[in-house]
């Protein structure tokens, strides 16, 4: 009797299984058709935002020429196709302006493409309450034991409840291991960012210093032109502010965004922890037969399940807005535009800023090199008193000629080549040197008393006004990379050959493996419920026929 109904054991937990099945093919297939869907955009806007190496091998291509960022008023839409979302704060219009963090459409419709998920979450929250509620109404209205069960499916039940609690823990595992390589990423990738916007503004403050230095500096009481002075202090004024602006606007846009995936990684550890502890507790209490125990731990895994699901849906929005920060990086290398939505992740620095910083530039250090020359021809050089130079030019300077500064730039800021017998930047203090005479103070100025050219004094100045000038000279390249974005390029270039794919590969794991994890833990809820209901009945069986024993046995003594 015990053994003979089988299938009957079977239709009696058909809603159960069926329930089952239902959910975690739902549950699956709107998986696998948002990640199609996804997938399908990455491929179609190229590769998944990596670039071409071809953009970067092409060293003779005018890609950084001064030329190449546009600055019209033409807005541009980054990543249009990728980001074509319904928006559901729209009407469920589609979304248009491309791939832009801080447009809050941008995000709707990007939460919008996860929908599928959030929509489960609510299907099982609403639909295994209900399902629970049914059972506990039958169980209150048909209060039975009942004292046959089956072998099989009782072993049945017993092998699934140990695959699921032994897959939802591997998928755990791999869950946890994913998520460290995307954090690794994450934080590789800002720290990139943060390291080439630390670069840039330490650059333009030390330019900044170099032209206030300039500012002050003078050749044996001959200094730069008063009108070139203002324009100095102009200069420095703007790119201070150009170098704070990017210093706090990337750090601001930076924080924001390590705060978003910090929240998101603390909630997928917490959240995994504390169904795997669910997972274990209830393959314990279901073996122990705590029926009780394994029912509070399914209204609690009830919950965390919808949670769960919820977290696979951010995992997605994750996944999407990751390949859609790739392509638009990808985009916006290959067409560079001011004002963009780029702009939340390392701005440009203002170009008018920029183009007015590399033309004073040029100009402080082609004239802080005409400031040393002219004390050289008419004052160190001079056979006798000039009578345009200072009263204390005469300090009985004697010997070979001083060779000249070599002035890089034309009169038009156009790159000039040394002449023959003139010193470079680098030269000059060494070649200067041997030029030096001995001085001996009388009345408060520097008297030469051996054979030289300079004294020890306007040697000083002289070699000051050069390192100022060089370091000036030598800004010229970063602040051409400055004027037309192409730094900015070159570190989004970076960003999606040697970052974006890492992002990609470990947000889509993610995902994966969550879900993997989620639908174990709902087959393992289920499980618990099959496999106790089992052993109880199991446990029934036992006792009905002892009992039946004990009374034929009875029998048979009184016979």
């Amino acid at each position: 009797m015990a053994f003979s109904m089988p299938w009957r054991r079977l239709l009696q937990h058909l809603h159960i299984l069926l329930f089952l099945f239902i959910f975690s093919s739902v549950h699956f297939s709107h998986a696998a058709v948002a990640l199609y869907h996804s997938s399908l955009s990455e491929w179609q806007d190229g590769n998944h935002g990596i670039l071409q190496s071809s953009f970067i091998a092409d060293e003779n291509s005018n890609l950084y020429s001064s030329n190449s960022l546009s600055t019209d008023n033409t807005s541009i839409i980054l990543a249009s196709e990728r980001t074509k979302r319904k928006d559901p704060t729209k009407l469920y219009n589609y979304y248009t302006g491309g791939w832009n963090i801080s447009d809050e459409h941008y995000w709707a419709s990007a939460a919008f493409s996860a929908i599928p998920i959030f929509v489960t979450a609510l299907a099982w929250f609403v639909g295994f309450g209900a399902a629970m509620l049914f059972i506990c109404c039958c169980s209150c209205c048909f209060r039975q034991r009942r004292y046959s069960y089956s072998r099989y499916f009782y072993a049945f039940s017993l092998l699934m409840l140990i695959v699921f609690t032994c897959t939802a823990i591997i998928g755990c595992m791999v869950l946890y291991n994913i998520q460290g390589k995307f954090h690794n990423s994450t934080i590789t990738t800002l720290d990139f960012i943060k390291g080439q916007s630390n670069y840039m503004v330490n650059n333009l403050q030390n330019f900044s210093r170099n032209m206030a230095g300039a500012k002050s500096l003078g050749v044996h009481q001959v200094f730069l032109p008063a009108e070139l002075q203002a324009k100095i202090g102009d200069t420095v004024k703007a790119v201070t502010i150009s170098s704070d602006e990017l210093s706090s606007r990337t750090s601001l846009n930076l924080k924001n965004i390590d705060n978003f995936l910090k929240s998101v990684r603390i909630d997928l550890i917490i959240g995994s922890a504390v169904m795997l502890l669910l997972v274990f507790l209830g393959f314990l209490f279901s073996i122990l037969g705590l029926q009780f125990l394994v029912y509070c731990l399914v209204l609690i895994g009830w919950i965390l399940i919808a949670g769960a699901f919820i977290l696979c849906g951010v995992l997605l929005l994750l996944h999407n807005v990751a390949g859609d920060t790739c392509v638009a990086m990808d985009e916006w290398v290959l067409k560079p535009h001011i004002a963009t939505a780029i702009d939340d992740i390392l701005p440009c620095v203002d170009a008018a800023t920029a183009t007015e910083s590399l033309t004073r530039s040029k100009e402080v250090t082609s004239e802080l090199a005409k400031v040393v020359n002219d004390v050289i021809v008419n004052v160190s050089n001079a056979k006798f008193h000039s009578p345009i130079a200072p009263a204390s030019s005469n300090y009985n300077q004697s010997g070979p000629l001083m060779p000249m500064l070599c002035n890089p730039y034309e009169s038009d800021f156009r790159d000039r080549k040394c002449l023959p017998g003139e010193v470079s930047f680098e030269d000059a203090p060494k070649v200067w040197k041997g030029f030096i005479c001995n001085a001996n103070v009388i009345s408060g100025q520097e008297i030469c008393s051996t054979v030289g050219r300079i004294t020890p004094s306007i040697y000083r100045e002289m070699t000051a006004a050069t390192s100022t000038s060089q370091n000036l000279y030598q800004f010229t390249p970063f602040l051409i990379n400055v004027a037309n974005c192409s730094f900015e390029r070159e570190t989004f270039s970076l960003i999606g050959t040697d970052h974006c794919p890492g992002l990609e590969r470990h947000s889509k794991g993610m995902y994966y493996s969550f879900t993997v994890f989620s639908a174990s833990m709902i087959l393992s809820l289920i499980f618990w419920m099959v496999y106790v209901r089992e052993r109880r009945h199991r446990w029934y069986s036992k006792q009905f026929i002892a009992r039946e024993g004990q009374a034929a046995q009875a029998e048979e003594n009184k016979l």
